[in-house]
């Protein structure tokens, strides 16, 4: 018995750690690459593989970000509970999490075809260099965009296998990096305060809480016309209309619930990813 609570307490840990929940904003989207790039409905054992390097990949990237910032984190009193910090995960077992993670994403990449294998390290290179990011810009909210903008791309990549008419791939791209950028400002604003103590650079610690989230709220903007611009040019389906604006109407209500951090975040963001996923599919499927 105490065997299996100390098994379960481990995979929470786990899970705590990898931050499995973030999935919901990076899946959808890769999958909406995937059923972009696709002239007919994928095969099923490409959306499985899809699915192995997607989850290698997340695992890899919270991995690197909570071993790089585990000082950081030690620091800040609203991170002191995550696993590095408080001491319910090693160093060690952050770092064979990170060894799981990253072979489970090169292999999944090498079943998928020798081009995305070739591919594989560009989104490694951004996952390691990002964290470091807030310690000399104040730019390291787009690092973080450019991180989950690998997604759509990575879903393109597996079926496309080539650069060759890759602007639907790439409107995508720059929506997922505008819309993450911006919401990964709206979350900084919970660490204002400590940012400017411990010297880290976000909008928030350099121009204030309200001027951050006009700034956010701009980038949304634009991610909403690029979404738009991927709608009319290449989906322009009928059936996809209404998903294109729910993703405007959430856009809007994260900035109308910016006070409520944990429900902009996570609740709104998630929907969205879901919204954008339904675009493309109705879009493409259901004209």
């Amino acid at each position: 018995m105490k065997r299996q609570v100390f098994v379960v307490h481990r995979f929470k840990s786990f899970l705590n750690f990898i931050k499995i929940e973030h999935t919901l904003f990076s899946l959808p989207l890769i999958y909406s690459g995937v059923f972009l790039a696709a002239k007919e409905p994928p095969s099923i054992s490409l959306i499985f593989l899809v699915f192995l390097a997607a989850a290698g990949a997340r695992t890899v990237a919270l991995s690197l970000n909570r071993i790089i910032d585990r000082e950081i984190d030690r620091r800040n009193p609203r991170t002191t509970g995550r696993e590095l910090p408080s001491g319910r995960m090693s160093l060690a077992g952050a770092i064979a999490v990170l060894c799981v993670g990253l072979i489970l994403y090169l292999v999944a990449a090498s079943f998928i075809s020798v081009f995305c294998l070739l591919l594989s390290p560009i989104p490694l290179v951004i996952f390691t260099f990002y964290p470091y990011m807030k310690r000399f810009t104040s730019l390291s909210h787009v690092g973080v965009g450019l991180g989950l903008a690998m997604a759509p791309l990575g879903g393109w990549f597996a079926v496309a296998q080539s650069f060759e008419n890759l602007l639907p791939g790439a409107l995508l791209a720059v929506f997922t990096l505008l819309w993450v950028s911006g919401f990964d400002i709206i979350y900084s604003t919970l660490d204002e305060l400590f940012d400017r103590q411990e010297n880290l650079f976000s909008f928030t610690s350099k121009y204030g809480r309200e001027k951050a989230l006009h700034i956010s709220g701009y980038l949304h903007v634009l991610a909403f016309i690029v979404l738009g611009v991927l709608f009319t040019i290449y989906i322009r389906g009928i059936a996809a209309l209404p998903f294109l604006g729910v993703s405007g109407y959430l856009l809007y209500l994260e900035h109308q619930k910016a006070e409520d951090v944990e429900f902009a975040f996570f609740k709104v963001n998630a929907v969205l990813g879901f919204a954008v996923f339904g675009m493309v599919v109705a879009g493409m499927y259901f004209p």
